[in-house]
């Protein structure tokens, strides 16, 4: 019966350790999506790559390829020089939230706070999440929104939740 118990144990545990390894980081799971290659060349760019695979958990709000096409090719290509990688990482790090927080966690912040919250980023900047028109928004310090499109994209170190636009700290 123990050496049973012993089996048993070891598959389980082989079994969720797999789990966690395929899913990966957020880092990972955003190097597995097409969708955010030019989030990944930018987190390269500004040398958070290894900082965002750390324990965490995070929240990362990511901007879509579609997201960061948005901003003026010379603005982002300028970003991404390495003169400008300190920039860069206060944009990018305006993106990441300290602690994990699902799509249910948020709803719930904002039933508390009648529609809307501010988080503290990375950067210690604010960022306000608000409920307006049905959906679920991001609005940064200088008054510019980004809908959150997609929710709980679950990492081993945190949840990623995709928006469709680049929010931009002060």
């Amino acid at each position: 019966m123990k050496k049973l118990v012993l089996i048993l144990t070891i598959a389980m545990t082989l079994v969720i350790s797999k789990n966690v390894i395929a899913q990966g980081t957020i880092v990972d799971v955003a190097v597995g999506n097409e969708d955010f290659s030019t989030l990944v060349t930018a987190l390269k760019a500004a040398d958070l790559v290894g900082a965002l695979q750390g324990d965490g958990p995070f929240t990362v709000f990511a901007p879509t390829n579609d997201a960061f096409a948005k901003l003026d090719s010379n603005t982002l290509s300028s970003l991404l020089e390495a003169k400008n990688q300190k920039s860069l990482a206060n944009i990018l790090t305006y993106h990441v939230i300290s602690g994990k927080l699902t799509a249910t966690d948020v709803v719930s912040a904002l039933e508390s706070g009648n529609g809307s919250v501010d988080l503290t980023a990375l950067n210690g900047q604010v960022i306000n999440v608000m409920q307006k028109d049905g959906k679920i928004w991001l609005k940064d310090l200088n008054g510019n929104y980004s809908e959150i499109v997609a929710t709980d994209v679950m990492g081993s170190n945190g949840v990623i939740h995709v928006i469709n636009t680049v929010v931009m700290p002060n």
